[in-house]
């Protein structure tokens, strides 16, 4: 099983990075609303977008505030293209934040030392994509839409990388999930688990590795390495449903 080159184009990341591409018309680099790329805890722009609903709508109502304190409404930052988020971001001198490299979170980034060129992949689910999830033992439908990070080496896909969310009574964490070319698990680890701490020292992530995507345990009990049993396993038949011709 080789990864195919032939899947859904676009970026950003999760759901509300698509929102972001939908309502101002391009890909925003994660430090819009993160402090320090996805996955990360979220800055003023992001809290703002937080409070007022996490929607569509949600932008609407941020438009005229200042976030990070500029000077400049946060609408008319993101119509300008800065960051709405950052400070040293402005209209008129809006930096390098949407730079290629700083479409990929850095945690992305660190598992493929030396890699420059990245092509990043909008995994929006079909209705066929959640079927041939069902038919390998995983419920996905529109809340799992994500983005898939795929490293080029010689215009080559060498693997891939996903940041997702799982959730323990009723807290959120994240974890980064690396591939190999062949869509064979290279890591599964705790990227942001501020509010499950005790994820971050789970044993679990060891046992993925090295399973192809398509054969990923269920997972059984609702214990916190339950929840990260099922979260992979979602997580990775993502990967393989975008990834893999039918």
């Amino acid at each position: 099983m080789t990864l195919s080159m032939a899947c859904a184009t676009a970026h950003a990341q999760p759901v509300f990075a698509l929102m972001y591409k939908q309502q101002f018309g391009y890909a925003p680099s994660c430090n819009a609303c993160h402090k320090d790329g996805g996955g990360t805890a979220v800055n003023a722009y992001g809290d703002a977008f937080k409070a007022a609903g996490k929607s569509l709508a949600a932008f609407k109502i941020i438009e005229k505030q200042d976030a990070d304190g500029d000077g400049f409404a946060n609408g008319d930052e993101a119509v300008a293209k800065t960051n709405p988020g950052f400070k040293g971001s402005t209209p008129k001198a809006p930096g390098d934040w949407l730079d290629a490299l700083s479409l990929i979170p850095k945690e992305v980034q660190a598992r493929f030392p030396g890699v420059k060129t990245w092509l990043p992949k909008d995994a929006l689910l079909t209705d066929a994509d959640v079927a041939r999830a069902a038919a390998l033992g995983a419920k996905l439908g529109k809340a799992d839409d994500n983005t898939i990070y795929i490293p080029l080496a010689d215009q080559r896909p060498s693997g891939t990388a996903l940041i997702f969310a799982a959730e323990y009574q009723g807290k959120p964490f994240y974890l980064l999930l690396t591939t190999d070319r062949a869509l064979n698990i290279a890591s599964v680890e705790p990227m942001n688990t501020r509010q499950v701490p005790e994820a971050a020292k789970s044993a679990v992530y060891a046992k993925f590795k090295g399973v192809a995507v398509d054969k990923l345990p269920a997972a059984t009990g609702r214990d916190l390495d339950g929840v990260i049993t099922a979260a992979v396993k979602k997580a990775g038949t993502l990967l393989y449903v975008r990834l893999k011709n039918a």
